[in-house]
């Protein structure tokens, strides 16, 4: 709303309820079709609508609303590493859920990670080739989101020949990192 856009909050999107983020492909059949042939978990939600007409500014506009969700994904993911550091730290070992505690914190952590890397990646539609759409001229920009319709074939493949375990590897590295660095800081 800052640069001007205030779609999202007129249709309700600003909001932490997850089920008004459910997309019926993306979060129901998607993920369904994805287990039954054994491929392990992947979907989506719903796209938080934006009206580029009503930015201030267009591209400082679309750049920032674009980039606001990996932002969100390492803030949410140093905030992980946080309160997994202090938990390995102070939670007394007789706690009976203190492991189980850490290793669902722990995947917390990489999952942001997986999502903020995973969203930049500069291809449409996700928020990465928003970023970078907006230093393209017109014509270039519109041939560029019509790479948009192979998204869904080339992510399957992507997954199927776990091509994903390029991302998920130097993220996991990433994620330790920045845990044992709060892990020696609070230590």
């Amino acid at each position: 709303m800052k640069f001007g856009d205030d779609t999202a909050k007129n249709a309700g999107r600003l909001s932490f309820n997850p089920v008004v983020h459910l997309d019926p492909v993306g979060t129901v059949i998607i993920p369904i079709v994805f287990i039954v042939l054994g491929m392990g978990m992947f979907g989506y939600a719903k796209p938080v609508p934006v009206n580029q007409t009503r930015f201030k500014n267009y591209k400082q506009g679309m750049f920032w609303v674009a980039f606001a969700g990996p932002i969100a994904n390492l803030i949410l993911m140093v905030l992980f590493c946080f309160l997994t550091a202090a938990g390995a730290l102070y939670i007394p070992q007789s706690f009976a859920f203190k492991t189980v505690a850490l290793q669902m914190m722990n995947f917390a952590i990489l999952i942001n990670v997986v999502l903020a890397l995973f969203n930049l990646i500069p291809w449409p539609p996700l928020d990465g080739s928003q970023m970078v759409k907006v230093f393209m001229d017109y014509n270039t920009a519109r041939k560029y989101e019509n790479l948009e319709r192979f998204t869904l074939i080339l992510f399957i493949f992507l997954w199927w020949t776990h091509a994903f375990r390029y991302i998920m590897r130097p993220a996991a590295g990433f994620a330790n990192y920045i845990l044992n660095s709060f892990i020696y800081a609070l230590g």
